[in-house]
């Protein structure tokens, strides 16, 4: 008996707009592959018509991933050759394909990376921001209450954040945002990166809210929102007794006016400092000597 030799899965990376930048490479593989697994078929089944590519396809979402990954594996086991697509960008980021990737790899299924259009580095690449470290939250939790919870988490966060978000919830994420960071902290919004209306837009954070509330456009299309990291603080702020100096005169000052908590918080925000550490040195500072 022959003996069976295991497929590839595929992770191919697809335009976020505009369909020029679909790889030579991105297109050979979906025009020779068994079978494409993608998020949206009638979404990927316009792409395919518009490079006249007539491979099958299996739909692979958020809702089915799961129910669906054991059917997919089996037939790259059997010898199945399989590209996996999201919507748009590259699978897995922010968008399905993690649970497939995932069962492949652990069924021994040999993985390849057809790399291409991501719209966090693309962002990245052209918002002027330091890009030597940078943080990738993806998208932040839709309720309020969630969200300020977890920007208040990121608040010492010293690299460069990365967020997606929905234009409706821009405006709000926005001013989240100055809550948690303060309105200084220099920002990019870029929208509808490679499509007709693609704008960038720079400035505080501050600056960016107030044009999100004057100007219609900048709540309309595809949106990454980029956020400059907290400033670290510096060696010799360090006090005589091992502790940051601009910390302790913020918190000795918020302290003599507010509840411990709240002062650790806020002074976390005005800071840069992280929370855990803020929090420890307010219950150090309000100890009776």
């Amino acid at each position: 008996m022959a003996i069976q030799t295991a497929g590839r899965l595929y992770v191919v990376a697809t335009p976020i707009g505009n369909l020029g930048d679909l790889s030579p490479r991105a297109r050979e593989i979906l025009q020779t592959c068994s079978l494409i697994a993608a998020e949206d078929t009638r979404h990927t089944g316009i792409l395919l018509k518009h490079f006249g590519i007539a491979t099958p396809q299996l739909s692979l979402h958020d809702h089915n991933e799961r129910q669906r990954v054991g059917e997919i594996v089996e037939r790259l086991r059997q010898g199945a050759a399989v590209a996996l697509v999201s919507d748009a960008g590259t699978p897995a980021i922010s968008d399905p394909g993690f649970e497939l990737v995932r069962a492949a790899a652990a069924a021994g299924v040999e993985i390849i990376a057809v790399p291409g259009p991501c719209a966090a580095i693309a962002a990245l690449s052209i918002g002027g921001l330091p890009t030597d470290r940078f943080c990738f939250e993806g998208f932040l939790p839709a309720r309020g209450a969630a969200r300020r919870k977890r920007l208040g988490e990121l608040a010492g966060e010293s690299r460069t954040l990365v967020l997606y978000e929905a234009p409706h919830r821009v405006r709000e994420t926005l001013e989240d945002c100055v809550a948690a960071f303060g309105g200084e902290r220099v920002a990019v919004v870029a929208r509808e990166i490679t499509k007709m209306h693609e704008t960038t837009y720079r400035g505080t954070l501050s600056e960016l809210l107030e044009r999100a509330a004057a100007e219609a456009d900048f709540s309309r299309g595809e949106i990454v929102l980029a956020v400059t990291g907290a400033p670290q603080q510096a060696d010799d702020e360090s006090g005589a007794d091992g502790h940051g100096g601009a910390l302790d005169r913020v918190l000795k000052a918020l302290l003599a006016e507010l509840p411990l908590k709240q002062a650790a918080r806020l002074a976390a925000v005005i800071t840069g400092s992280r929370d855990n550490e803020t929090y420890k040195r307010a219950l150090q500072l309000k100890q009776p000597l």
